[in-house]
């Protein structure tokens, strides 16, 4: 019985997931972002969004949390390592000389406007 109640939230949480995905993407190219990529897998993990804006590449995870403090807290030092991993990975297949890598977030939260937070790391050397 257990098995099956885990089986369905994790359907669920899947569930959610990708639509916390579409609102963010529509969110980031209704500010003027294009589009790449979406739930992109590299060898150092996924990337959730893969955008340009400007002079930059932007990689951006998505959080789907009930409040932004949660939001922020699900963006722990692993999650930063493997998503600093990937970028690096897709940098090289869908970057351009002198572009600016940046690791954005977007916090999706209920009944409440995405929040798109810009620059949440720095690139490790």
């Amino acid at each position: 019985m257990a098995d099956a109640k885990d089986f369905r939230r994790r359907q669920a949480n899947e569930r959610r997931g990708r639509m916390a995905e579409h609102v963010a993407a529509i969110w980031l190219i209704a500010k003027g972002y294009r589009l790449l990529g979406r739930r992109l897998k590299t060898p150092g993990g996924e990337i959730d969004l893969l955008l340009r804006h400007r002079d930059a590449l932007v990689f951006v995870e998505v959080k789907a949390r009930p409040t932004l403090d949660s939001g922020l807290a699900a963006l722990h030092l692993r999650q930063q390592r493997r998503c600093q991993a990937a970028a690096r990975w897709l940098a090289t297949r869908h970057g351009w000389p002198g572009a600016v890598l940046r690791h954005d977030a977007v916090v999706i939260m209920p009944w409440a406007w995405p929040r798109h937070l810009v620059a949440i790391w720095r690139e490790e050397a």
